[in-house]
């Protein structure tokens, strides 16, 4: 059974919370030993309330996972963790994140409360409506962010990570939706409501547009962010942003791959290689140059 709850807590989706580090890297903070010990727990507690976020959508959603071709096969559909073990798992798990995020710093608390607040809106209602179910995932990663900047003093951060977050979401939550619909084909409504209102085509032209829009609005705060290097070094990093947007382009219409963009992450090799060299690059921008 804790295996199954731990297989319920989504491992593999804390992967997403990185992005709280973003505060701490971008304000040249990363070797502050202080301002890193408290991003490093916030993203714990952050792990943690997402966790709660995927335990709720399991429970609620469990008759429509039983009629999934994959999602029959997580816990809480197959019977492996009862729903009532869920239940307590969740509530003491939430208590335990908003006690702690107080202690650790109030204004991370009510940035915590938000992402769980609006994530309960999204499981209950917000999913079932296109394209705002896309932006209520974007607003979960955005709010990620800014749960990073709470947790330091920042000094030199700069607004455009909010675009640029805002529109990498975007993008990463059509690719998903396109993954969705592509392996569902005619009976996707009945899986997931908010797939009715949505085509391939159409899903491709948003992620057309988003996809665009991200690689300029990177180009452009490589070179006009107020608190980059004055010798404009960050722009050395465009082209590791663009293959893996590129790539990630590739895996969704060739591979049929972005049902979970975490997966991708964490096995495909060329994906990885872009990721790790851009994070070395901007490392070494900002604290090497």
């Amino acid at each position: 059974m804790l295996s199954a709850l731990i297989k319920t807590m989504r491992p593999r989706q804390w992967t997403k919370n990185v992005f709280i580090f973003a505060a701490l890297v971008f304000d040249k903070q990363l070797f502050v030993v202080e301002s890193f010990t408290r991003t490093l727990a916030g993203v714990i507690l952050f792990c943690l309330i997402s966790s709660c976020v995927y335990i709720l959508n399991d429970i609620v959603d469990v008759e429509a996972d039983r009629q999934h071709p994959e999602k029959k096969n997580r816990p809480i559909p197959s019977g492996k963790l009862p729903i009532s073990v869920a239940w307590i798992s969740l509530i003491a798990f939430v208590v335990f994140v908003f006690v702690s995020a107080y202690f650790l710093d109030v204004q991370f608390m009510w940035v915590v409360i938000a992402y769980f607040v609006m994530n309960i809106a999204y499981s209950l209602w917000l999913k079932h409506i296109h394209i705002l179910d896309v932006l209520i995932i974007a607003a979960g990663f955005v709010l990620r962010v800014h749960a990073g900047v709470t947790l330091i003093e920042v000094e030199r951060f700069s607004p455009w990570l909010y675009v640029l977050m805002t529109l990498l979401s975007l993008f990463l939550g059509f690719g998903k939706r396109r993954a969705e619909l592509s392996l569902l084909a005619h009976g996707a409504g009945s899986h997931r409501k908010v797939l009715d209102g949505y085509t391939l085509p159409l899903l491709d032209q948003y992620i057309m547009i988003v996809s665009g829009t991200t690689i300029v609005a990177y180009a452009l705060y490589t070179f006009s962010a107020p608190n980059l290097p004055e010798n404009h070094s960050m722009m050395l990093t465009i082209p590791f942003v663009v293959y893996a947007i590129f790539r990630y382009l590739y895996l969704i219409h060739v591979e049929n791959a972005g049902g979970t963009p975490e997966e991708i992450l964490l096995s495909d090799r060329p994906f990885q290689i872009s990721m790790t060299m851009w994070a070395i690059s901007v490392i070494a921008v900002f604290y090497l140059s």
